[in-house]
């Protein structure tokens, strides 16, 4: 007798379903006994719904409505410091914990993964440092730590000229506008002139000026930073459906990655071009063609001549040189335009150390490292507002962290293969058990009563994948504050209904709806 294929597809469907009910039912089995075996309790679980469905659905309209914070401290409230929760049928362990993030980052390091996400960045990022594990985690550490370490990258005269722009663009008379927008612009062309030795000038953007970048011929400037955009929010958009990832994709999504390999690639391929041309000359291919200033991808393709891998590379590190310094500069102002006194401490410690008499050439690292208010704040401004607000780490086998099992928390959790801890570092640096009961409170004096803090305070993570561009960024920011509170004394509020953050969470943190205030000149 012929059994009818209908018949055959419902018995596959119940056999599958059956041997996947069964293998999870063994599996929770297993990694029951291996966490006793460990002495391990279970952390709290929050309700997530049927497979975590809800939750999802929660996650994406706090999301949509620029309140991730407030989510997060909502979850937090409910299920602790560490707790485990379903998203699309998918385990995660979250925490706040300074021994569980030091633990993932650190002291158990070899433990634990990126996991999923370079299936989920891909599309983007490529292979690069950020997407990359174990063996090609460590060539592309040991390929770019020693241009982070030369004293070029902390070169405050290539910033410039780019800062004059910026001040020569910002109305002086008290007008509203968006300086986040400004940042943002700013950041792009020091960040490609830094890395590729030829900015892409977003700041001369709609001006009658004749110096203009390549990227004119490949989809201009503006349609550069638009698609550079999207296409974080595209990343974000698949690391949120957890491993069902793979379902979130476009055609514009695909089209706006395209466009930035498309971008990056030609200054690659330029780069090559002019190494070729000039035989391979390992002493003389470094700077840029028009002068003798550093130029990271030069220096880079003296390391390598494979031309997927320097822009994959690039395209990691223009995320990282653009982006978190935006966030940090934009955060500055949010907090400046809404703390009079803090503007009037730092300005007076600035202009001691810097009067605008002086010629923007005399700022140099070492005097701007003298202003100690400048630090105390830039400190608390990356305490309450972290460029990168959350991030994760998968186990990689069966394993542990520290705490945050039993009714007490104390207890080391068990982290089962594959499984990811997510740690949330926004909420950590404001926990008032480590802060004390002003945490909520910007106030860059605490770094004056207290400047030693351990992992409690991680605006750059740490352990082996610390940030290699912490002191770009911190040289950057410091750079760009003094230039503008020489050339202003005085800011105004736009958004006086704006009286908590409103962020949006994408690979790095931004001002939803941008930071408008008014600045009077001096």
């Amino acid at each position: 007798m012929t059994i009818p294929p209908w018949q055959l597809f419902l018995g596959f469907i119940a056999t599958s379903i059956a041997y996947s009910i069964l293998s999870s039912i063994y599996k929770n089995i297993k990694n029951r006994r291996n966490a006793a075996a460990r002495r391990c309790q279970p952390p709290n679980k929050i309700p997530t719904g049927l497979l975590g469905i809800s939750r999802y659905r929660e996650i994406i309209k706090y999301a949509s409505e620029y309140r991730s914070l407030d989510l997060m401290e909502k979850t937090h409230h409910e299920g602790g410091n560490t707790f485990e929760q379903v998203v699309l049928g998918t385990k995660t362990i979250v925490t706040i914990e300074p021994d569980n993030i030091k633990a993932l980052l650190a002291t158990q390091f070899n433990d634990f993964g990126l996991g999923r996400r370079r299936n989920v960045f891909s599309p983007f990022l490529g292979d690069g440092i950020f997407t990359l594990d174990d063996a090609g985690w460590s060539h592309s550490r040991a390929m770019l730590r020693p241009q982070f370490s030369r004293d070029q990258v902390a070169d405050v005269g290539m910033l410039g000229d780019h800062v004059n722009q910026l001040i020569s663009l910002m109305p002086g008379d008290g007008t509203p506008f968006d300086i986040q927008e400004y940042f943002f612009r700013l950041t792009l062309d020091t960040a490609t002139e830094f890395l590729f030795g030829e900015s892409t000038n977003c700041l001369l953007e709609n001006q009658n000026v004749q110096k203009k970048s390549a990227l004119s011929s490949i989809g201009g400037e503006q349609g550069f930073a638009y698609a550079f955009n999207r296409s974080q929010d595209y990343v974000v958009q698949r690391a949120r459906a957890q491993d069902l990832y793979w379902l979130v994709t476009s055609a514009e999504d695909r089209r706006n990655c395209k466009l930035v390999h498309n971008v990056v690639d030609h200054y690659v391929d330029t780069a090559l071009a002019r190494y070729n041309s000039a035989g391979g000359d390992q002493e003389k291919f470094i700077g840029s063609p028009n002068s003798d200033r550093y130029v990271f991808l030069n220096a880079m393709v003296r390391e390598t001549q494979d031309r997927r891998a320097l822009r994959d590379q690039m395209l990691n590190i223009l995320l990282a040189g653009r982006d978190t310094t935006a966030s940090l500069l934009s955060s500055s102002f949010y907090y400046l335009a809404r703390h009079p006194r803090i503007w009037q401490r730092l300005r007076e410690e600035i202009l001691a150390k810097f009067p605008p008499t002086e010629s923007a050439e005399s700022i140099t690292i070492a005097r701007l490292r003298e202003v100690k208010y400048l630090k105390y704040f830039l400190n608390e401004t990356l305490r309450l507002l972290p460029p990168v607000p959350v991030n994760g780490r998968f186990a990689k086998h069966d394993t542990t962290i520290p705490v945050g099992g039993g009714p007490d928390g104390k207890s080391p959790v068990f982290v089962p293969k594959g499984v990811e801890v997510l740690y949330q570092v926004t909420l950590m640096h404001r926990r008032k058990d480590l802060w004390g009961e002003d945490a909520e409170e910007f106030r860059p004096e605490r770094w004056e009563e207290n400047g030693r803090h351990g992992w409690e305070y991680l605006p750059f993570n740490g352990g082996p994948r610390i940030c290699l561009g912490q002191q770009y960024a911190l040289t950057e920011a410091s750079y760009v504050l003094v230039r503008l509170l020489q050339r202003f004394d005085h800011v105004v509020n736009e958004q006086p209904e704006i009286t908590r953050p409103a962020m949006k969470f994408s690979l790095t943190a931004s001002h939803a709806y941008g930071v408008k205030v008014g600045l009077y000149a001096a």
